[in-house]
This record gives structure tokens, C-alpha cells and sequence, in this order.
């Protein structure tokens, strides 16, 4: 694990970087054995709408990548999850942040789609959408196995952000408490 004082010097981080940012258990609250499937069930962690802005003072790009296999599983539509990041996005911007990109997988665990992460179908979609985004100069922020390997099969830096106070045993390059930590120490 990397030392953590001065990450944006020691990793060498500016404004060619793109940062990928799953949403549950990062952005919002997860809701344990249950899918976040109406804006009302949405609730942003602490800090998260203060270090975006930061965030985007530091990096390029800010990409959410999300599995939503709530979807595959009939628990919700597309539509319900489209007012979920419309909510979210709104939100963002009226704390002065923006995400550039919002992909998401439908996709239930046992189909192993190439969209669901650990896979790279949405990083792939993301680099194509936008040309500039260098892998080696992008780090995934995530709250799972699934997360850390995604960034890791697709040669980022990658950040593990530890829930409920345990933590998976894992070889992500930083381990904190959450996305405003990250924030704060770049």
C-alpha cells in the first residue's frame, strides 16, 4: 500500500487523469440485501457532495461506473434508475461538481456480462467515448473485490473504500474511510 500524505505528487495526478468512482457504498448509502430503486432511497455519504467539487479541480474526467443488477433481477426499470442519476447529477451540480459520465450495468452476477464489472465493458465504453482517458493515469475509487479488480484489469490505481468498519481482504493500492478522505489527501 502506497504511503498516503501527498497521493496527487507521489501518483503524479493533474488534470490528464481520469478518476472512475463506483456509486454504492461511495456516493450514496448502500441498502444492504436491497437495490437503492427511488430517489427517496438515495442518500448521498457524508462529505461526498464537498469532495466532488475538489475532485474535479484535480482530475480530467470523473466517471461512475456502476453494476445495478436491481434491473436484471426486475426489481426495477431503467427508468427508475435514469431519475435515481438525474436526482444525483442535480445534486452534484448544485454543490459545484460534475460528473462527466454516468455507465451502468443491468446485468445480474451469474451472466458474467462483459459490462458488469470486474469486467471492462463500461471502462472500454468510457475510453471510447472519451478518446484522452489513459488507464495508467486513472484511478478507481470502489467498495468492493468486483471494484478493485475492475481497475486493476484495466491497469489503474486503485482506491478501496472500507465498509461498515471491515475490510476485505484485497490488493488495492490505497485503503481509506471514503471518498472525502481521498479528497482531502490529494
Amino acid at each position: 500500500m502506497n504511503e498516503p500524505a501527498g497521493l496527487s505528487r507521489l501518483w503524479g495526478i493533474d488534470k490528464t487523469w481520469t478518476l472512475f468512482l463506483d456509486r454504492d457504498g461511495v456516493i450514496n448509502k448502500r441498502l444492504p440485501g436491497n437495490y437503492v430503486k427511488h430517489v427517496r432511497e438515495f442518500v448521498f455519504l457524508d462529505g461526498v457532495l464537498e469532495a466532488i467539487p475538489k475532485l474535479n479541480q484535480i482530475f480530467g474526467r470523473l466517471i461512475l461506473v456502476t453494476n445495478q443488477q436491481g434491473i436484471g433481477k426486475g426489481l426495477m426499470t431503467e427508468h427508475d434508475l435514469k431519475m435515481v442519476h438525474d436526482y444525483m447529477l442535480e445534486k452534484i451540480r448544485e454543490h459545484g461538481g460534475k460528473l462527466d459520465a454516468v455507465y451502468f450495468s443491468p446485468y445480474r452476477a451469474e451472466e458474467n456480462h462483459m459490462m458488469r464489472k470486474p469486467n471492462t465493458g463500461m471502462a472500454m465504453k468510457a475510453k471510447e467515448d472519451f478518446p484522452e482517458i489513459d488507464f495508467a493515469k486513472s484511478v478507481m475509487v470502489g467498495d468492493s473485490l468486483s471494484d478493485v479488480e475492475f481497475g486493476k484489469r484495466c491497469g489503474m490505481k486503485t482506491v478501496f473504500v472500507v465498509r461498515e468498519n471491515t475490510i476485505e481482504k484485497n490488493d488495492a493500492d490505497l485503503v481509506l474511510s471514503g471518498l472525502k478522505d481521498f479528497a482531502v489527501m490529494l
